[in-house]
């Protein structure tokens, strides 16, 4: 399995609220980076995950070796972000994950 078909099918599965088959994808030592904070380890991701239960309607993904970047809208707090999500594999199983966007909507009181 190629790095861009293991992303493709880590989001497949986190799609369908999977978090099983997703968590196969991902190694132990699991790093995140993202725009409202981060998470060290697969446990503490996967835990927010299952509780957040984001959508990922993937616009366009582009493989470099073991480097994955991936266009997508991200359902989430009722709004879907354009977001921007580089994953790097190790051995391969998905051990960073890195996601920026812009946060402005979701900060944004409604009235």
């Amino acid at each position: 399995m190629t790095a861009g078909e293991t992303v493709s099918a880590f989001l497949k599965a986190m799609n369908a609220e999977d978090f099983k088959t997703a968590r196969q994808y991902a190694d132990d030592d699991l790093q995140f980076e993202g725009v409202m904070g981060s998470r060290d380890g697969a446990e503490a991701y996967f835990k927010d995950m299952e509780h957040m239960k984001l959508k990922y309607d993937i616009k366009r993904l582009f493989s470099d070796g073991d480097d994955v970047s991936v266009f997508y809208d991200i359902a989430m707090g009722g709004q879907h972000i354009f977001s921007s999500g580089w994953y790097h594999l190790k051995d391969g199983k998905i051990n960073t994950i890195k996601v920026l966007f812009d946060p402005r909507p979701l900060l944004q009181k409604k009235d």
